[in-house]
C-alpha cells in the first residue's frame, strides 16, 4: 500500500550543505521519495541496524536511477508484546507518518508499507545522523519543533518515546522515528519531552490541530480512508478524542501518577 495521502506540501527541506554524501532525497518532494521507497527494487540489505528491540536493517532502493537508503522492518520481525497486536507495527510506523503529513509538519522520515526481501514490513527513508546527538544534547536550546514532536506524540499516544528517537540531519533539521507503539486506545504515553508539561500549546500548533481534527471528523477524508486500511476503527476514534482534548486543555499534559511516564531507558 503506497502512503501518499496528505503529502502534497512539498518537503521543506534547508538547503544542502556542499558536501559529499549529502542525502540524495533532500532534493526531492515527499512524493518522489515515496514512489522510490513503494516502488523502488530493494536491491541490497547492508546489515542489522543497532540498538533495535525488533529486527530492523538498513537497505538500498533503487526506482528511475535513484537509490536512497531505507530502514526495513519486516512483520516477521517483530517481537510479539503484550499490549499491541502482533504483526501491527509496521502499520502504525505508517499510520505516524500520515499524520505527521497531515499536519504538514512532517517530523516522521516517509514511510510506507511494502513487500520487502524479509516479507512485507514498514520501509522509511534512512535520515543521516550523528549518532552521538539524541534530545538530552539538543535541549538545552530546543527549537520550536520539539512542541510539535510533544504535540504530536501526545495525540499518536507514543508509548515509546526515547532521546534518540530524535535526529537530527545533517542540515540541521529534526526529525522523529520509531512509531512502532502508537495508536493504543488505553493511555500509554511514555516520553522524555516532559519539559513541556502544563505548557501552552503555541499557536501555530493550536491552528495544525484544528485542521487535523476537521480531517478526522470527516469519516471520507483521504486520510480517514488510509488510517482505516492501517489501524483498528477505535483507534482511530481515540486518535480523534486525544485531538479533541488536547485542543480543549490549550496545554500540554502533565505526567500521570498512576503508571510510568519516561520509556526505559531513555536514550
Amino acid at each position: 500500500m503506497a502512503a501518499s495521502a496528505s503529502t502534497e506540501r512539498e518537503w521543506e527541506a534547508p538547503s544542502p550543505p556542499e558536501s559529499e554524501g549529502t542525502d540524495a532525497a533532500l532534493a526531492l518532494s515527499v512524493r518522489q521519495v515515496l514512489e522510490i521507497l513503494q516502488y523502488g527494487t530493494m536491491r541490497e540489505v547492508h546489515g542489522l541496524m543497532p540498538w533495535s528491540s525488533n529486527y530492523t536493517f538498513l537497505a538500498s532502493v533503487c526506482h528511475a536511477e535513484t537509490e536512497l537508503l531505507a530502514v526495513y522492518k519486516p512483520i516477521q520481525g517483530e517481537r510479539p508484546l503484550w499490549d499491541f497486536p502482533h504483526g501491527s507495527l509496521a502499520q502504525r510506523e505508517v499510520a505516524a507518518f500520515l499524520v505527521s503529513a497531515a499536519l504538514g509538519w512532517h517530523l516522521v522520515p516517509p514511510t510506507v508499507l511494502r513487500e520487502g526481501i524479509y516479507g512485507p514490513g514498514a520501509v522509511q527513508l534512512f535520515i543521516e545522523h550523528d549518532f552521538e546527538e539524541h534530545y538530552f544534547t539538543m535541549r538545552e536550546r530546543p527549537p520550536e519543533v520539539f512542541a510539535r514532536i510533544v504535540a504530536f506524540d501526545v495525540i499518536t499516544n507514543n508509548a515509546d518515546r526515547k532521546a534518540g528517537h530524535i535526529l537530527r540531519d545533517r542540515t540541521g533539521r529534526i526529525w522523529v522515528v520509531d512509531h512502532g507503539l502508537t495508536f493504543h486506545i488505553q493511555p500509554k504515553l511514555r516520553t522524555v519531552l516532559w519539559d513541556f508539561a502544563d505548557q501552552p500549546l503555541p499557536a501555530a500548533v493550536l491552528e495544525d490541530l484544528q485542521r487535523l481534527l476537521a480531517a478526522l471528523r470527516d469519516g471520507e477524508s483521504t486520510l480517514v480512508t488510509q488510517l482505516a486500511h492501517l489501524i483498528s476503527a477505535s483507534e482511530i476514534a481515540a486518535l480523534r478524542s486525544r485531538v479533541t482534548q488536547l485542543l480543549r486543555a490549550g496545554r500540554f499534559p502533565l505526567p500521570s501518577n498512576n503508571r510510568r511516564c519516561v520509556p526505559f531507558p531513555p536514550v
